[in-house]
């Protein structure tokens, strides 16, 4: 079994993104949805015993930005950001999202 975090960072404001909606996919549908909280993480995700597999995690950035207050184009250049990635075995994976308006990023962290 493998467990799993993420960390959201506003890359224009150099700060955690607090409120941002996601939802973690499996091999089977639905695994998780949620937000992050003022730390720009969700530790509930951490919780999940998580077999192997292909994941994706979404993340609905424009209306964060929106919330923001931050102008965005219509329609926005970024809605949802989708990371797929694949869990193997045992162990951690942390999987943060570094994300703007027009840009994002992510690798696997520790």
């Amino acid at each position: 079994m493998s467990s799993l975090s993420t960390h959201v960072l506003n890359t224009v404001s150099g700060r955690p993104a607090a409120g941002v909606v996601f939802r973690l996919f499996g091999p089977q549908g639905l695994v998780f949805a949620g937000q992050t909280d003022a730390d720009g993480r969700c530790p509930d995700l951490r919780a999940l015993e998580l077999t192997a597999g292909a994941y994706r995690l979404e993340f609905e950035v424009a209306a964060y930005f929106c919330q923001q207050g931050t102008p965005l184009a219509e329609p926005p250049f970024l809605d949802v950001v989708p990371i797929h990635f694949g869990l193997g075995g045992s162990g951690h994976v942390h999987v943060p999202l570094l994300v703007a308006p027009y840009a994002y990023s992510t690798y696997r962290g520790s």
